[in-house]
């Protein structure tokens, strides 16, 4: 395989908070943003070779995207430039725990342009794993986009990871969130979701419960991130609660994408076979290091730009002051 990860999805300016100005007003940052690609970049960040497939618009935003994910390593062969429509913006607010809220401007934008026939089927063709997000589910024509690329991807015998990746602002109701939100659970291998999402799609508050569910729907691994109390996994051989990292959070944007892309680069080289059939004890120790990327993340602020190189991942691992704990259920 020419790539361990392709990604299809969004690519997006995230303006976040970056102080007061003289007459007190907010100033905001510009800052690359998406999820399938902040989990691209993670994954290169750390030696992984991605590639990415989406559209942005034919400006200097979409400009900056492509020359920030070719600086991050990300092959950008599958991105597609609209001289109609603009780059989308998302402005990131934070709140005193560095908890972020999302407002968007996507009436259109150009990530939801994407359409099937755009789509480079060769990248995913030479990727081990083929990953997507809701985001890319809130409308057309990148809706249909995204189930083409998975099907393709699912023919070919690809690993196929889903973020479900709730944002409320994005959808016309909360159930047409839910309905759409399921309808790839059957095609995923690899599932990651918050508790809010678990909690939407199962109807569950407790991770085991909510895990075992969202298991039976087809992913072989489900990994629900816990935020500052850690993570919780599960796979067929058994279940397992890991441990987040006391570190100092500042912005907790992209946090969970560095912990995705960091459990992408783990699973690097394996088969379908071998991920569907993994230990929860490799699973654990999986995730230990990806919780250990996404707690990193947060020291610092907006998302590709605050994402952890291995010495920085390995050295927090081995912090006396931070011991991960790993509880096997």
């Amino acid at each position: 395989m020419n790539y361990d990860v392709t990604a299809l999805g969004e690519l997006l300016i995230d303006f976040t908070p970056s102080g007061i100005n003289d007459q007190g007003m907010n100033l905001f940052a510009r800052n690359p943003g998406g999820a399938p690609a902040n989990v691209l970049a993670m994954n290169n960040r750390l030696g992984g070779k991605t590639a990415f497939i989406g559209k942005v618009g034919k400006d200097a935003f979409g400009a900056f995207l492509q020359r920030t994910l070719q600086e991050s390593g990300v092959d950008t062969g599958g991105l597609v430039f609209d001289a109609e429509v603009p780059t989308t913006l998302a402005f990131v607010l934070l709140d005193e725990k560095g908890d972020r809220s999302f407002s968007f401007y996507r009436n259109p934008g150009a990530d939801l342009m994407l359409t099937a026939a755009e789509t480079n089927r060769e990248l995913i063709a030479a990727a081990g794993i083929f990953h997507f997000g809701a985001v890319s589910l809130t409308g057309e024509p990148c809706r249909s986009a995204v189930y083409a690329a998975a099907e393709y991807a699912k023919s070919l015998g690809k690993i196929i990871s889903y973020d479900p990746n709730y944002r409320p602002l994005l959808w016309k109701s909360e159930a047409e969130a839910k309905a759409e939100m399921a309808k790839p659970l059957v095609l995923a291998d690899i599932l990651k979701v918050s508790e809010e999402e678990m909690a939407l799609l199962t109807g569950e508050t407790g991770p085991e419960k909510g895990a075992a569910l969202l298991a039976k729907e087809g992913p072989a691994i489900v990994l629900v991130s816990l935020g500052a109390k850690g993570a919780f996994c599960f796979c067929a051989d058994g279940l397992a609660r890991v441990s987040a990292y006391d570190v100092k959070t500042i912005d907790t944007t992209g946090a969970g994408d560095a912990f995705f892309g960091a459990v992408h680069y783990r699973l690097r080289g394996k088969t379908k076979e071998q991920v569907r059939s993994i230990s929860k004890e490799e699973l654990a120790d999986i995730v230990d290091f990806a919780n250990a990327a996404g707690s990193l993340t947060t020291t610092k602020k907006g998302a590709i730009p605050a994402m952890p190189d291995m010495a920085a991942i390995e050295q927090c691992r081995k912090s006396t002051g931070s011991p991960a704990k790993i509880s096997m259920l």
